[in-house]
């Protein structure tokens, strides 16, 4: 891997680069699922290669290969120095970056046991055990669980003197029981809908889940949402558990701050930002009970590292105090354009895609709440959780969002189960109506596997970290 990166960057340099960094990346991956007590997939990929980016004529240029050879290498190198100053046929101005001071480092995941070092059997064996438990509920039409583990090893290094080397170890896992009526079907997620609650760490993270202990329980609300109320229409209170405001705070704070969405650089899903760059330091995002950072530090994040893909090392930015926005992540060449240096964001989701700015955990705070005090101190209102869907405008200001399922609250008690349930806001003030957050016993760091962004797509694995919260006047039900 050394070897391949000292030839790309000698090469570059030599066809006249003025900056260079390459990295040289070793993925694998394993998936297993089950279904109605069958194995349903499984699965082992492996994927290795190298990328070259450049700056030469004041632009970008980058080129990638699988061939992991000193010739490639200086082939691929050359190649991006030529795009480069093609690309600067059509700039506007010079890239400039931030500055860095050259790192020779190493991290890695803390682990206990290598998830792809578990057998097979072992890992078959928490799933079927999970299976069966579903099963047993009367009226489950279909049970399922999967997990899915990766190590990647990458090499990082820069014409400025940068050689890191890291490995990323990530796990995760989840069930889900689906229950079919005659003109209906409900579905329940456990620990997380879409796939499994996920973060950095070895299998004892997927063994801490329990699968097992909580399969019967969300298959039988399954079968329960089939006869359930539908969840009425009106403006009420809301509470939200962590589950659903981990999603809330990825579309509706997560996105809006990844500064090159600000500067119109990075426009697709659902693509800009109402976070323009003359709010910063004043706007008020939210109530004073509302504190957001960008933690790339914390321990079993999704979105935790030791150094972005530009050798940047990993931070805790603050992003909203008190409820007024007063940072970004950025990147070496957006953090100059607003006086500031990078926050260490930059991340490609392999060796053939281009660093972007994406989330690392972008966390709330905890507050000083019990979830018992909340509902307690809740005369009338509504609980949600769990997601089921989301739609958001492309300015990350208009949204709703639907949950697997809720709960009525009256006269401080947590009652009658509610289904398709759904509610609606605009951001700044929906954040305005939060005068509520549970305490540090609440909060947990939740994995978004499934995060989109860029053309060619790329998907990042980023985290959230949040305690149930409670919104003062917003809209549910059906609008």
């Amino acid at each position: 891997m050394k070897d391949i990166a000292e030839r790309a960057l000698n090469q570059a340099q030599l066809a006249g680069a003025s900056y260079a960094d390459v990295r040289v990346i070793h993925q694998r991956s394993e998936t297993l699922s089950v279904k109605d007590g069958r194995v349903d997939a499984f699965a082992r990929a492996g994927s290795e290669g190298f990328g070259v980016r450049v700056i030469a004529g004041g632009a970008w240029g980058f080129a990638a290969s699988n061939r992991l050879t000193t010739a490639e290498a200086a082939r691929v190198a050359k190649l991006a120095v030529a795009i480069a100053r093609a690309s600067a046929l059509a700039k506007t101005s010079d890239v400039r970056l931030s500055p860095l001071a050259p790192m020779r480092a190493s991290y890695a995941t803390p682990v206990r046991r290598d998830p792809l070092e578990v057998s097979v059997e072992e890992k078959l064996a928490l799933l079927m055990k999970a299976d069966g438990a579903m099963r047993r509920v009367e009226g489950l039409a279909v049970a399922e669980s999967s997990l899915e583990a990766a190590v990647e090893d990458k090499l990082f290094a820069s014409s400025e003197g940068s050689v890191i080397e890291q490995r990323i170890v990530t796990c995760g896992a989840g069930i889900e029981a689906t229950a079919v009526s005659d003109d209906e079907v409900q579905t329940r997620s456990y620990p997380n809908s879409f796939g499994r609650q996920a973060g950095t760490a070895g299998y004892e993270f997927i063994e801490g889940l329990g699968l097992e202990e909580n399969a019967e329980r969300v298959a039988d609300e399954a079968v329960q949402l089939l006869s359930a109320r539908q969840c009425p229409s009106r403006t009420t209170t809301l509470i939200l558990d962590g589950t659903q405001l981990a999603l809330q705070v990825h579309e509706s704070c997560g996105h809006p701050i990844e500064l090159d969405r600000v500067f119109g650089m990075e426009a697709a899903y659902a693509g800009t930002s109402f976070l323009t760059t003359e709010k910063l330091g004043g706007f008020r995002y939210g109530s004073e009970l509302v504190n957001i950072v960008a933690d790339a530090t914390a321990p079993t994040g999704l979105g935790t590292f030791g150094f972005d893909d530009e050798g940047v090392p990993a931070q805790r930015t603050p992003v909203v105090r008190d409820g007024v926005f007063v940072g970004y992540m950025s990147s070496r060449e957006t953090a100059p354009l607003i006086g500031q240096e990078s926050s260490g964001t930059m991340r490609a989701d392999g060796w053939n895609r281009i660093p972007l700015i994406r989330m690392t955990n972008v966390n709330l705070e905890p507050g000083s709440w019990t979830l018992d005090d909340l509902i307690a101190d809740t005369d009338d209102g509504i609980m949600m959780a769990v997601n089921k869907s989301w739609s958001i405008d492309d300015r990350r200001l208009n949204f709703q969002f639907g949950t697997e399922l809720a709960w009525e609250i009256k006269h401080g008690k947590k009652g009658e189960l509610l289904k398709n349930a759904t509610y609606t806001g605009i951001t700044p003030d929906f954040w305005a109506g939060c005068d509520a957050v549970c305490d540090a016993r609440h909060w947990q760091l939740w994995g978004t596997t499934n995060c989109g962004k860029g053309q060619p797509g790329q998907t990042m694995y980023v985290g959230h970290g949040v305690a149930p919260a409670r919104f003062r006047n917003v809209r549910v039900g059906i609008v």
